[in-house]
């Protein structure tokens, strides 16, 4: 078996003053390659759990691995930076330079990348997102959900092995999400890089291959989409909703008929429902 890209052992922390902890004794183990979604309210850890990943924050207790590296080694610290590369809320303030290609070289050029080598890894990294025809735009002017993808690029531009990407649609509207992820997926598709999508829409979570839910600082919920979101009462005790095709069939389960919870796409559940109803006939 492959070592895990991230390794979180019994960490925690607490901010300043704060009575409660942000994390509580958090352990998990990240697969290489794997698209990892974690889900929570505000205030269940799970921010401060991807500040962590890239030593923003440093357990105060516990400790995180990447590639073996401990976030509290400070001589580390690029090296672990360059491994995991982080996408924020707001694209806003990842945005440094007045046009997009200027502002993708950004962090390798402080990385000392021959001048060559950052050309390849802006085009490329524009190409992965889509934005390649926009290289001369001017960044302000770009929509959110594109501005959130030259954000993705210039992480790209790193060549990390691990995105991390924190509550990355939360400022944007419909639109604007569906551009943000239809471009995780298909970077995650194409290189097969590790991907852990940190959000509060659970119709975000349905594509990933682990579904971790957060609360109070804990991990409450580990498995994959299907088997989470298949424990509708135990998702509705942590005041969270589940997909609107779980929602139905757990319905028609409380109504006396017996549907599968983990049929989680429309297609799905539509086939669910008509395989029943031809066998009650």
């Amino acid at each position: 078996m492959t070592d895990p890209i991230l390794k979180i052992e019994n960490v925690s922390f607490t901010y300043g003053e704060a009575k409660e902890p942000a994390l509580r004794d958090v352990s998990l183990d990240i697969a290489r390659g794997s698209f990892t979604a974690v889900l929570g309210h505000n205030g269940s850890g799970k921010s401060t759990l991807a500040k962590c990943l890239n030593a923003i924050l440093v357990p105060q207790s516990g400790r995180v691995l990447v590639s073996g590296m401990d976030t509290a080694d400070e001589t580390k610290l690029l090296d672990i930076r360059r491994t995991v590369g982080m996408v924020f809320q707001n694209p806003d303030n990842q945005i440094v330079a007045s046009v997009v290609e200027d502002d993708v070289a950004f962090a390798p050029e402080n990385l000392g990348v021959e001048p060559a080598e950052i050309r390849r890894r802006v085009d490329e990294a524009l190409r992965r997102v889509g934005m390649y025809d926009y290289r001369l735009h001017a960044p302000h002017l770009l929509s959110g959900g594109q501005k959130q993808r030259i954000a993705i690029a210039g992480v790209l531009a790193m060549q990390p092995e691990c995105i991390v990407l924190d509550e990355p649609t939360a400022m944007l509207d419909p639109i604007g999400r569906q551009e943000v992820l239809s471009t995780v997926e298909d970077l995650r598709r194409e290189t097969g890089m590790t991907v852990i999508l940190i959000t509060h829409h659970m119709s975000e979570c349905v594509e990933a291959d682990r579904l971790i839910v957060m609360s109070n600082g804990s991990v409450v919920m580990d498995g994959t989409p299907r088997t989470v979101f298949s424990q509708v009462e135990d998702m509705r005790r942590e005041g969270l909703a589940v997909p609107e095709t779980t929602e139905l069939l757990y319905s028609l389960d409380q109504d006396g008929f017996e549907l599968p919870l983990d049929a989680l796409r429309v297609d799905e559940c539509a086939d669910a429902i008509a395989a029943f109803l031809k066998k009650e006939q």
